[in-house]
């Protein structure tokens, strides 16, 4: 492994036995490991004795460039990201910034994202065509939010909803069910689950009426099913169609 550069690495669910093997081998070899502070929280016990380096929430683009100074000292530097780095994490960012710095090299590791981590403690939600949309509007203005959730829905997809409450957004899980309803039966079969592979995980299947009037927080996410998604013995299930073949 070089020496010097940005490994963007996702560390999965942020247990040791939650991460892929190429990613636990970044963080095993790195120098340095950069992140927001969950999740370096999550990895000092299983790699003791690296240099961590944190920024708080809202802070990215400083992260990044904290990276890239490390990496420009001859530091082989490791920012990771929780679930994978190419979805809603830095991968992207780190690409923007790297622009500033074309002599440091960019490797970026996958990790399991919590629509894999979750689909696989629910059942088989996601084995038809599904789609991943952030009810976080930090980023994204609402009103493409909720022409994302209509059209999604309109077409059929199973979708798995990131980031949907926080302590400003308490009824947007609400509001996104309440918009998803135009399209889909309120007995649509849906999932959430919360610490995902961390201590303290939990889940349950329930319909889309259940879910809109459910509490959840920002480490839950959320899977609605298809019209084909059936509840198997408290597991979801999307079929694809094969046993009708």
């Amino acid at each position: 492994m070089d020496r010097k550069g940005i490994l963007v690495v996702g560390i999965g669910p942020g247990t040791a036995d939650g991460m892929t093997r190429e990613a636990y081998q970044a963080l095993s070899e790195c120098d340095v490991i950069v992140g927001y502070t969950v999740y370096v929280d999550l990895v000092k016990e299983t790699f003791p004795g690296k240099e961590f380096l944190t920024t708080p929430m809202t802070r990215e683009v400083d992260r990044c460039v904290l990276a890239f100074s490390q990496a420009r000292q001859g530091k082989l530097v490791a920012m990771i990201c929780s679930g994978d780095a190419g979805v809603y994490g830095m991968a992207g960012l780190i690409y923007q910034v790297g622009e500033d710095y074309p002599d440091i090299e960019i490797t970026v590791y996958p990790g399991v994202t919590a629509a894999l981590g979750g689909a696989a403690v629910l059942g088989a939600p996601l084995i038809h065509d599904f789609c991943l949309i952030s009810l976080s509007d930090l980023l994204t203005p609402w009103d493409k939010i909720e022409k994302r959730l209509l059209l999604a829905s309109e077409a059929d997809f199973a979708i798995v909803l990131y980031n949907p409450s926080s302590h400003k957004r308490k009824d947007y899980l609400q509001k996104a069910c309440d918009l998803m309803l135009r399209h889909k039966s309120p007995e649509t079969v849906c999932g959430i689950v919360s610490n995902i592979h961390r201590e303290g995980e939990s889940a349950r299947v329930l319909t889309l009426d259940q879910l809109r009037t459910t509490s959840v927080d920002m480490f839950t996410t959320v899977f609605i099913g298809n019209s084909q998604t059936v509840n198997l013995h408290g597991k979801m299930v999307t079929p694809r169609g094969y046993k009708d073949v």
